[in-house]
């Protein structure tokens, strides 16, 4: 096997001997999830996570299952840093509680702020980012996040709307490889970076967005993306900048993202790795939040008091198993 090969499928039953499935609240609703619901794997390798979201379809999910087969079944690759600068990352809520949720998030410089929430004006988001500016201070970093769904003509409206509180980068203002294009070229003179995150890790070819020249950053995350080794493959490749991120992972699956941005051969930008700030509670103790403005790299090992408090209800377990069980089927017919 070499090493760009993907991880040797392990039998379904040991999968599901070590299966813990975990329920997590939130301090806020984020992305429209009030509990973030996960399954949680002991490999020979360690503990790995299994978490798509729970609208995905089987073939979708089917890489986070070989994301965490590759990270608990298979030693990652050789880091390049112990610790990884995180953002703090900022839902969309009401501006006067940014101050409280920042809060929640030592030392962090940077701050990723949702924006263009369905049911919200664009009003809100000014609100919303005018006070995580005064914050953050003049010194610190800001960018905003759309999850696509903007059109074009109101990307450009909103981004210049934004314009005056010195973003960083606007992630997925659009959904499309082709409206991210047409919205970089109208924007390209205000010198904001356009990042891609949907374009990349839900596209049937997630270097399409790198070729048409439709973002100056790419947002990577490795569950979605099928483990650390394709993640590092797909940068590689783009040629362009790349900030790692999560999708509301627990600590666990918080270390495979750390371990995607210790191999990375630059790391630019503050990640998005510190989303472990946002639960009431986690399945480690420490939980991997960041700490003077930095994450830990390692394995994370869960707290078997925490994993039990956690657990899902009957019914919600058996739905994630049987998740597997169709995911597992999915990688095994290649």
């Amino acid at each position: 096997m070499t090493d760009d090969a993907p991880a040797p499928l392990p039998a379904l039953n040991d999968l599901l001997e070590s299966a813990r499935v975990v329920a997590l609240p939130l301090v806020t609703r984020f992305r429209g999830v009030e509990v973030r619901e996960a399954v949680l794997f002991e490999g020979p390798e360690g503990w790995t996570e299994f978490s798509p979201f729970v609208e995905y379809a089987d073939a979708e999910a089917s890489a986070w299952l070989a994301a965490a087969v590759d990270f608990g079944w298979r030693a990652q690759p050789a880091g390049l840093r112990t610790e990884i600068p995180v953002n703090a990352t900022v839902p969309a809520v009401p501006a006067a509680s940014v101050p409280a949720l920042l809060a929640r998030f030592d030392g962090c410089r940077t701050a990723k702020v949702k924006v263009a929430e369905p049911g919200q004006r664009l009003s809100d988001d000014v609100d919303r980012v005018r006070a995580v500016r005064e914050v953050m201070g003049v010194e610190g970093r800001v960018r905003v996040d759309a999850n696509g769904a903007w059109n074009v003509d109101e990307a450009e409206h909103a981004i210049h709307a934004l314009a005056g509180f010195d973003l960083e980068y606007v992630e997925q203002p659009c959904a499309t490889v082709d409206e991210l294009a047409e919205l970089r070229r109208r924007v390209k003179y205000m010198g904001i970076p356009i990042a891609a995150d949907e374009s990349v890790r839900k596209a049937s070819d997630p270097l399409e967005v790198a070729r048409a020249g439709a973002a100056d950053i790419l947002v990577i995350k490795a569950q979605p993306l099928g483990g650390v080794r394709r993640a590092l493959a797909i940068i590689a490749e783009a040629g362009l900048p790349a900030v790692v991120s999560s999708a509301l992972d627990t600590s666990v699956g918080l270390s495979m993202g750390a371990s995607l941005a210790a191999a990375l051969p630059a790391l630019d930008y503050d990640c998005g790795l510190a989303t472990a700030s946002l639960f009431t509670s986690d399945v480690a103790s420490p939980p991997l939040i960041p700490r003077q403005g930095v994450i830990t790299v390692g394995r994370v090992r869960p707290d078997p008091a925490l994993l039990e408090s956690a657990g899902a209800s009957a019914e919600r377990r058996d739905w994630w198993l049987d998740r597997i069980r169709r995911c597992h089927a999915e990688l095994a017919r290649g």
